[in-house]
This record gives C-alpha cells, structure tokens and sequence, in this order.
C-alpha cells in the first residue's frame, strides 16, 4: 500500500449534522454544571467534529437523582412487561427509520465503515432491544414447597439504578447490549458514552424519549473516564455498574465499587485472541478467516484473533495467501463503499498502535507487511502482520487493540493448546479443522468464554457473550445478561395449620 483511498468525492455530502451535544438527564438535554465542554475529533482528519458539554460528579450526582426517583416512584419498573416491551419496539423501530444518520454519526465519530454500520451494526442493535423487549414480559419467579410446614415463592425484581460505562469502538453496539436487558428487566440508569464516541449515544437518548421511555429511566453524560466514570463507579445510589473496556480499568471500578456500597460489578474487558488453524484445513478459506478476525473494524475488537497459530505442514502456504490478501486490503474514507479498513479511533489509539509496532520490530519479529501510517491526514495504518513471534515479546502478550497481527508456527496439538493459554485473558479463541475430535478436545481445552469453530466474530443476541480470566466476568447477550439486572427476593408463607405456628 501506497496511501490512503479517501473517496470518491461523495463521503462528505453523507457527514451529518450533529444535533445533540449536551447532557441528557431526566428527559432533557443539558449543560453540564460546570459548562465545560470537550471536543470531539473526526478520525478521518483530525479535525473538531462538535463540542460536546461535559459530565463531572456534580452531573453525575444529578443523573442519579432522576434514575434514582424514577426507579422508587416512576412507573418504568411497575409497569407490566408487556408495557414496557411496546415501548422497547417503537424504540427499535425509530432506529430503524433513522439508520443512515446513525451510522454516519458512528463513521465520522469512530472511523467505523459506514456501510458496515447501515447494513449490520445499526440494524443489528435495533434488532437486540427487540429481543430483550420478548422477554420482558416472561420475568417470573418459582414455588417452592419447603422442606418444613412452609411454602415459599420467589420474585425476579430490577436491581434498581444501573450505571453502563461503554467503549468506544463499538459505540452503538454497546449502547444497545448494555440498555436493552436492564429496560426489559424494569431498571433506570445512567449510561456514561465513551469520550471518544458520544454522538450516537445522544442521539439514541432522543430517540428513547420519542419512543415513550419516561423521564429518568435513561439519562446519558458525556465525559471523561477518571471523572465520570468514576463518579458512576463510588456512586452510592448506583446500585449495579456494567463496564465494557481495558482490564486496569475494571480494576479501578471494582475498587470504588467495593468502597463505596458493594454495588454489583459486572466487567467484559481485554482480549488477546487465538485463532489455532490445523494442517487439515482449507488454506484459502482459513487466511481469509484470519485477516477478518484481526482487521474487521480496525483491528480495535477486543476478541480480534491478534494471535495467529498455523500447523506447521500448512504454515509457509498459509503466510504466503495471508501476505497477499493483507497488500490487497482498502484502507480508506469509511463512507467509501471499497474501503475495508477506516482509521483508529483518535490520535492516542494511532500513537498506541505505532507504538506496538516499533516494539515488535525491535524485539526481533520479522515484518511480514504493513508496519507503516497511511495518508497525510487522519489516523490510518497499514495492515501489520509480524511472525517469528516469541511468547514473552510485547505484541504476543498486550492487548494492542488494532490491526497487527502476530504469526507463530506450531507442531501438535498440545503444543497448539499450550500457545493459545499463555496469556493472562481468555475472552475468546478460534479453530480451524475439519476434525471434530480436534475441534472438541480443543474447545474444551481453552479457557476462553466463546470458542468459534470453523468461523469468527460469530456473536448474536441469543449467545452468552464474556470472558474467562482478566478479561472479566458476567455476560452481556443471552438471558444470562437479563439476569444481570434482576434479583431474587423469596417470599415464605406457614401452610395452614402448621405445627411451627
């Protein structure tokens, strides 16, 4: 690759206009206490896209206040779930009717593929509040005949006020995994977007209203992660905290939420995915499956398959196709239809990125492709692929979150098994084989929270998605994410004449 495509002429006629920049707390858009606001940049360029008011404590504190208010005496949490799953459909429905501007506000906020977002990522996230809107209304609990004169029963009840830290690369995805299972379960919230990337999570506040969600049980601040994140974090009246982001700083909420009111934690943090391909596969196939896992959206997806492990009697065909298919890939403006790959999302991601490619150059990885920046604007690089990878050098081990992949050789499958643990995350892990007893014992080897056999990113509203080790606990998709935002009361009753009486 020479440089950067950046369209056809047509992308900037789809760039919209921003109309949502201030807080929104209690149904309303607002300045922030302080009035201060922060910028947020175009990836494509650089430059300011909007000024967008920006959350403190204070702005947190009285976010809380309307979720806390509209939980203990609005109707959102008593309303029958049926109810509640109406207004969850016109929700989706208006997303529906707004999709191209949705996507391009995540294209030009966070470099994402605006086709990607229009055809898949926008529709997809409607489609997740419809699913848990279908389960609002089949939230029950059990009787129980007790082993005493007694007879119990069980009621499945919202946690109460929810506090959602999202991240950047996946803003409206995010948004949607995080909100939908706690409106279906009767919770309020405050959503903390991620600096980076707010512009659609207001966008979605607007839409909330429209769609009928009363006041205070959504409320969104912009701001930053040490300062209002944090405030969600220690927040006495948050009574459940959902985070989505880098392990330190799951850390960090699980220490303000311990000192705070042991609120309930649930974390999906980083990743360090291996894609383990065997002798028996098709090559073809196979290389194309690895250059998706680690250049779909960048590179910045926190299950990328960063960690590329090839049998050794199909490696050197396999880094050959590998190579040629990774010089062929668009990189470019996100509204071009070609493009494949968009620009990191901020300078400091791009300088991260770099960063991790001087490392793997000096370490003594051999640089197969890419390895440089693209353009004279806007923060684009070049697909990377590194091989000769030693377990201890820094692109095998750290989470670089972009497009750099590091290819390593190997013998057997215990050796395969071996590589794919060696690292403190296991958020998820995939195979390539046509044998199923590799397949099965393999999978049942990782420790990894989602195993892909024969396919990648493989993500949908009914699978539990969430890692294993310091890639968190808790899962968001499936009804396991539902239950994350219900508790358990149980209610015991004495049987008529009882003797305990």
């Amino acid at each position: 690759m020479t440089g950067v495509d950046y369209g056809e002429g047509d992308s900037v006629n789809k760039v919209p206009t921003v109309k949502f920049t201030k807080l929104f707390i209690n149904g309303n858009f607002v300045d922030s206490v302080s009035g201060k606001t922060f910028e947020t940049i175009d990836p494509r360029t650089g430059d300011v896209i909007a000024r967008i008011s920006e959350g403190t404590e204070e702005d947190i504190d009285i976010a809380v206040k309307a979720a806390r208010q509209a939980f203990d005496f609005g109707p959102w949490p008593r309303l029958p779930g049926a109810e509640r799953a109406k207004i969850m459909m016109k929700l989706a429905d208006l997303i529906d009717e707004n999709v191209e501007e949705l996507a391009a506000l995540d294209a030009i906020d966070a470099g994402k593929l605006y086709h990607m977002c229009k055809n898949m990522e926008v529709p997809a996230a409607a489609n997740t509040l419809r699913y848990y809107a279908g389960a609002a209304d089949k939230i029950h609990g059990e009787v129980l005949k007790m082993a005493r004169e007694f007879q119990a029963y069980t009621l499945m009840e919202p946690v109460g006020v929810v506090g959602h830290i999202i991240p950047w690369n996946f803003p409206t995805t995010m948004f949607f995994i995080k909100v939908s299972p706690s409106l279906a379960a009767g919770c309020t919230m405050v959503l903390k977007p991620a600096e980076q990337t707010p512009l659609s999570a207001l966008y979605y506040a607007h839409l909330a209203k429209l769609a009928g969600i009363p006041d205070g049980v959504i409320n969104v601040v912009p701001g930053f992660g040490p300062i209002a994140g944090a405030a969600v974090s220690s927040h006495m009246d948050i009574d459940a905290v959902s985070f989505t982001g880098s392990t330190k700083t799951g850390r960090e909420i699980m220490q303000a939420a311990a000192k705070s009111n042991l609120k309930q934690v649930s974390l999906e943090l980083g990743g360090k995915s291996p894609l383990i391909i065997f002798d028996d596969a098709d090559i073809d196939k196979a290389s194309e499956l690895a250059l998706l896992g680690i250049l779909y959206n960048k590179g910045e997806v926190c299950v990328a398959s960063s960690r590329v492990f090839v049998q050794e009697g199909i490696y050197d065909e396999f880094e050959k196709k590998l190579v040629e298919k990774a010089k062929a890939w668009i990189v470019g403006d996100p509204f071009d239809p070609k493009v494949q790959q968009g620009p990191q999302v901020d300078k400091r991601q791009f300088e991260k990125v770099i960063s991790y490619i001087e490392h793997g150059k000096r370490e003594g990885a051999t640089l197969l492709t890419g390895g440089k920046t693209l353009g004279n604007k806007g923060y684009y690089i070049e697909p990377t692929i590194f091989s000769d990878i030693k377990d201890d050098m820094l692109i095998a081990q750290d989470e670089i979150f972009g497009p750099v992949m590091a290819l390593k050789k190997f013998k057997t499958i215990e050796e395969a098994i071996k590589n794919a643990n060696n690292t403190k995350y296991g958020l998820a892990a995939g195979i390539v084989t046509k044998n199923l007893d590799t397949a099965n014992t393999v999978s049942r080897s990782i420790r990894a929270g989602t195993i892909w056999i024969n396919c990648y990113f493989a993500i949908g509203d009914d699978v539990p998605f969430g890692g294993y080790k310091m890639s968190g606990f808790g899962k968001d998709h499936g009804m396991e994410a539902l239950y994350k935002y219900l508790q358990i009361k149980s209610v015991v009753t004495p049987i008529y004449n009882s003797p305990w009486l």
